[in-house]
Formats: C-alpha cells, sequence, structure tokens
C-alpha cells in the first residue's frame, strides 16, 4: 500500500514524517536526556515549563466530587451549560468590569487551544491573510496555514515595549487581512497591554475590517497595575474576541475548561464550528468551574505564588549578569540570552539554552524569533515555600559557575 500518497500536502504529503529537521521543544527534551545521562547524580533545575506548579483550589476540587456523582451530568454538554456560561460571565464583571450576555456573547471551550484551532474554520479562505505576532503561540496561524492563508508575523520588539507597531504594517496587507491574533498578558515576553495600545488596534480594526482575536489566559496575572481586559474599550466588542483559560488562572490546566467571549456574531461563527468539532467539556468540569473561577481571591492567591517566586527569581538572574526585572504579568520572564560562556560563544538563544541545560542541568526556552532571547518560568517544582530558596540558590550557583557572558 502506498500509503505515503494519502497525507495532505499541510501536514507534507508524501514527505510527512521523513523531515529530520528537530522542534526546539524536542532539543530541550534530548538535551535533557543527555544531561540526565553526564550527570545522573544532577537534579534539573527546570525553568522551561509551561504549566502551573499546583493543584486547583480546594472549592474547585471539591465541586468536581459532587458533580460527578450526579446524574444530570452524564451527557453530551455540546456548546456549553448555562451555569458555566453564568459564571464565566461573572468572572468578566468581577474581574474586568466587562458585561457580556451568557446567552449570546459567550462560550465555553475544551481548553483555549481548540478554539484557536477551530476559529479559522469560519473565517478563513484560501489566500485570506491573518496576522499573528511573534514570539507567540501558533495554533490559530498553524490552522490558517493548513486552510491556505498566508501568515504575516507581526514582530515584539523590545524598543516598543513588546506591542505590535501597527504604523509599519502595510496598509495593503492590513485591507486583505481577516484575523489578527495577539496575546496579553503576553507569553514569552511578560508584557502587559496599555489601554492606548488597545484603542489603536480597535481603531485598526474597524478600518480594515478585520476580527481581533486576544488570547488571555494570563489576564489574571498581572503584578503592576490593574487587570485589564481588550473588552473594556470603547468598541471592542464589535470587533473582537477574547479567549480566557482557567488553566493558568486556577492551576486548571488538564481540566480543559475555558470560554470565549465577545462580539456576538463572532461567538456566534466560532461557536457553529465548535458544535461540529466536539460534544463539549464535562458538565460536571463546568460546574465544579463554577465553585471558584468568580472568585477573585483564590486568584489572588495564585498570583501572589507566582509574583514572589519572579521577584526572588529577578534578583538572582540579575546577580549573574541578565538583565533582569520584574515582567508585567504571566508566570515568565523573557531575557536577552547570554552570548557565550567562558570560551564559549553561542550563536544564537537556543546554543545558549542547550549550553545550559546538557552541562548545568539548567532548563529553559529559547526563542530567535526577534533576536536571541531565553525564558525563565516562574513554575519550577520544589517541595514547598521554603525549597524555593533553594531551588533558586542553587541557580545561582550553577550560574555563576557557567561563566556567562553578556
Amino acid at each position: 500500500m502506498k500509503y505515503e500518497s494519502l497525507f495532505a500536502e499541510r501536514i507534507g504529503g508524501t514527505q510527512f514524517g521523513k523531515s529530520t529537521e528537530i522542534y526546539k521543544f524536542e532539543k530541550i527534551k534530548r538535551a535533557k536526556a543527555k544531561a540526565r545521562e553526564l550527570h545522573p547524580d544532577l537534579e534539573i533545575l527546570d525553568f522551561g515549563v509551561g504549566e502551573p506548579d499546583q493543584m486547583a483550589p480546594a472549592p474547585i476540587r471539591e465541586a468536581l466530587k459532587v458533580e460527578c456523582d450526579k446524574p444530570e451530568n452524564r451527557g453530551y454538554a455540546d456548546n456549553g451549560g448555562p451555569d458555566f456560561k453564568e459564571a464565566a460571565a461573572q468572572y468578566m464583571k468581577e474581574f474586568f468590569g466587562v458585561e457580556v450576555d451568557p446567552a449570546t456573547e459567550i462560550n465555553h471551550s475544551i481548553g483555549t487551544k481548540p478554539a484557536l484551532a477551530m476559529l479559522p474554520l469560519a473565517f478563513v479562505n484560501p489566500g485570506d491573510v491573518i496576522f499573528q505576532t511573534v514570539p507567540g503561540y501558533p495554533v490559530m496561524a498553524t490552522h490558517s496555514k493548513y486552510l491556505g492563508a498566508e501568515v504575516v508575523d507581526i514582530p515584539l520588539l523590545e524598543e516598543n515595549a513588546f506591542l505590535p507597531d501597527l504604523g509599519k504594517i502595510d496598509p495593503e496587507l492590513a485591507d486583505r487581512c481577516k484575523l489578527f491574533y495577539i496575546n496579553y498578558p503576553n507569553n514569552p515576553t511578560g508584557a502587559v497591554a496599555t489601554p492606548e495600545f488597545y484603542d489603536e488596534l480597535i481603531a485598526f480594526a474597524k478600518k480594515h475590517n478585520i476580527l481581533i482575536v486576544q488570547d488571555a489566559p494570563y489576564s489574571t496575572l498581572v503584578y503592576d497595575g490593574p487587570r485589564t481586559s481588550l473588552l473594556q474599550r470603547p468598541g471592542a466588542k464589535e470587533c473582537a474576541l477574547e479567549l480566557h483559560s482557567m488553566s493558568k488562572a486556577y492551576n486548571m490546566t488538564g481540566w480543559r475548561i475555558a470560554f470565549f467571549c465577545g462580539a456576538q456574531w463572532a461567538v456566534n461563527a466560532l461557536a457553529t464550528i465548535k458544535d461540529n468539532c466536539d460534544s463539549g467539556q464535562f458538565l460536571a468540569i463546568q460546574k465544579a468551574a463554577c465553585a471558584g473561577i468568580a472568585d477573585v481571591s483564590l486568584a489572588d492567591g495564585i498570583r501572589d505564588h507566582y509574583a514572589a517566586r519572579l521577584r526572588k527569581m529577578a534578583d538572582v538572574l540579575k546577580d549573574v549578569g541578565f538583565d533582569a526585572k520584574m515582567p508585567g504579568g504571566t508566570f515568565f520572564m523573557y531575557l536577552k540570552a547570554p552570548k557565550g560562556a567562558g570560551d564559549v560563544e553561542f550563536a544564537n538563544a537556543e546554543e545558549a539554552s542547550l549550553y545550559l541545560i546538557e552541562n548545568f542541568g539548567i532548563s529553559t526556552v529559547p526563542w530567535d524569533n526577534t533576536g536571541p532571547f531565553v525564558r525563565f518560568g516562574a513554575v519550577f517544582e520544589s517541595a514547598s515555600e521554603e525549597d524555593d530558596e533553594r531551588v533558586l540558590n542553587e541557580l545561582k550557583s550553577r550560574l555563576l559557575k557557567a561563566d556567562l557572558k553578556f
């Protein structure tokens, strides 16, 4: 059987599975294995993970234990139960002062990743253009490419506070654009968007007839100033869809519960696609989420946990030569990569990151899209708050031994 001819061109066609190119996260995984082989007694200090290190809050876990035993929760959820939509609407009101209609302007999803993957099915035709900010999360762009769209990367540069420079976008290209993907607070840069930027982006979207897709899973993790939503800004609900996830806000990564809200016409379009792709998240999980997602105090406790770690990380990393400071949001620190270590020179951030893993058991994530940067996450494993000190002191000791050059 010539099965190679069955593969779609979008995943490589007859060459699918034959590429020798290695994705950076696979390189990191292999480097960790190499470090364990070379230094079997060395503890890997993993600052490269991107998911919470703690359990979901107790009220949510306790609610799941009750809801999963209820027979009325056993069936298909389809496009979501009314309870979760009401709770999500309350979340938007409590955290951001944003009013959304739970019946028409909000819908649940099984995490934000599937929602971002489905979005292009509602809006993208072959030959259309979408904008995505880089560095960033590529899921919506990947699926847009699958559908024959042209993906244009909009760089996030330090000199522009890691916000896209809308003035540098070709107006003719913008006229062809359907979707503009942004992500604030931003992974990996930790930048927080300003109200002024949001207003500029809304005006840009209306001028060029573009749907803004604001991916906001870190919206509760803000350290300097109030939490913000794009939907707070005038006119946003006419041209924007905002996605919120419980994964980062409430340590519910594996629960796979999120929602999208905003422009009624966009919510309806995505919900229509979703209705033909999945049968909804388990109702017990939706109802358990209702027990806590509008509780600001629960989110504050999680935010404070990361804030304390990030401040300590900033001190450690600054002491060894990084230009480190508290991010505006997220639980990531995005730093210019070292240029070398001892007599070794690094051509890019990936080389620096691999060197630190293989030789010193320090795992980070490299980003070379707009210059060499490495990302340190405050979601490292430790036994307790007291153990955080040990881990961070060990990080400092190893980085000093690495003799990094900047």
